[in-house]
């Protein structure tokens, strides 16, 4: 995969793959299904740029998985895989454990 480095407060998400198995255990097919919310972070930006000049570091690191709303950030294909890059605000929690 190409080195991708993200500027300043965006980061870049691989999406994670949701459960297809219902409660019920009914497989749920592809074309019924949702783009997952929930992805690991790749790659971080430093951090924002602050108005007076200073640099308010991330509080994201690759490795992290998160959860970001359904239509958050931009879609792009790199290498053959789907990425998705997020301002660090789109982004509402970090899944720990």
């Amino acid at each position: 995969m190409s080195t991708l480095r993200p500027l300043h407060d965006r980061v870049i998400v691989k999406r994670l793959e949701e459960e297809r198995v219902s409660a019920g255990g009914i497989v749920i097919p592809d074309s019924a299904t949702e783009k997952p919310t929930r992805g690991k972070v790749v790659a971080a930006g430093t951090g924002l740029i602050m108005s007076d000049g200073k640099v308010r570091p991330m509080s994201l690191k690759p490795g992290d998985v998160v959860l970001f709303g359904k239509y958050a950030g931009q879609e792009i294909k790199i290498d053959g895989e789907e990425l998705v890059f997020l301002k660090e605000d789109d982004i509402v929690a970090v899944i720990e454990g």
